[in-house]
């Protein structure tokens, strides 16, 4: 099935792509905690993709050697240019394939995730842009995660965790992404509807990171209490304007 021009060009290993990929988030989800750093350590890439350390010594010296990463020994690794836009096409193709799964094929957003990264390296440009096509050209996965243009560019989304939102119980605000693809995770917060879209209200939290209380609106007022944890999880989106709730 044909890829890209680049990935052609390259002709690159499923493995290559996933460490891309990989280094990606790793780097997204660093700029979310407010690190400056750019580089991903060699300790956390490994973590990531479940290999041991070593393992990851050389193939980082291999994408360095193929200009898809920059690396400094004991400092951490980045993407290059090439190695980034390489990376967001592999993420594009896995956040259409998950929307595509969870609307069309009919699998709980749960259930998406492996599916997805099994059929990433495979799917041609032209299916690619099928799905995308057939969705109406999307910006978001099911989990809220940002999907990538064809050209390499991420929509902007500005939001803040649900941890870091003060209580306001005559405000509702917009769940806008969950930051996890653990299943049991997704299947408990799916059942009590704290998904991309809902309207939320923050009604209190303990302190010293204790547990936040919340109801979702529409849903039967009842108050759930979630933890410190899992509400870092939960990215709110701008809040809507004053209504009663």
């Amino acid at each position: 099935m044909p890829k890209s021009a680049l990935r052609q060009q390259l002709n690159l290993s499923e493995a290559v792509e996933d460490y891309l990929k990989a280094i990606y988030q790793l780097h997204e989800a660093a700029q979310r905690a407010g690190e400056t750093s750019a580089r991903v350590t060699t300790t956390a890439l490994a973590g990531a993709l479940g290999v041991a350390p070593g393992s990851v010594t050389g193939m980082i010296k291999k994408l360095a050697d193929d200009g898809l990463v920059n690396h400094r020994p004991y400092y951490g690794v980045d993407l290059t240019a090439t190695g980034e836009r390489l990376a967001l096409e592999i993420v594009r193709h896995h956040r259409l394939l998950e929307l595509y799964l969870t609307l069309v094929v009919g699998f709980g957003w749960d259930e998406v995730h492996e599916q997805a990264d099994a059929l990433e390296h495979a799917i041609s440009e032209e299916f690619e842009d099928r799905i995308d096509s057939i969705l109406g050209g999307p910006t978001v996965d099911p989990h809220g995660d940002p999907i990538p243009s064809k050209e390499g560019l991420l929509p902007e989304m500005v939001a803040l965790p649900l941890s870091q939102c003060a209580p306001d119980a005559a405000r509702a605000l917009v769940i806008a992404r969950v930051l996890t693809q653990a299943t049991d995770l997704l299947r408990y917060l799916a059942g009590l509807g704290l998904v991309p879209g809902a309207r939320i209200v923050l009604l209190g939290r303990e302190p010293f990171d204790g547990p936040l209380h919340v109801r979702v609106v529409g849903d039967d007022d009842t108050p759930h209490a979630i933890s410190f944890q899992v509400a870092s999880l939960l990215s709110i989106a701008a809040p809507d304007p004053d209504t009663p709730h």
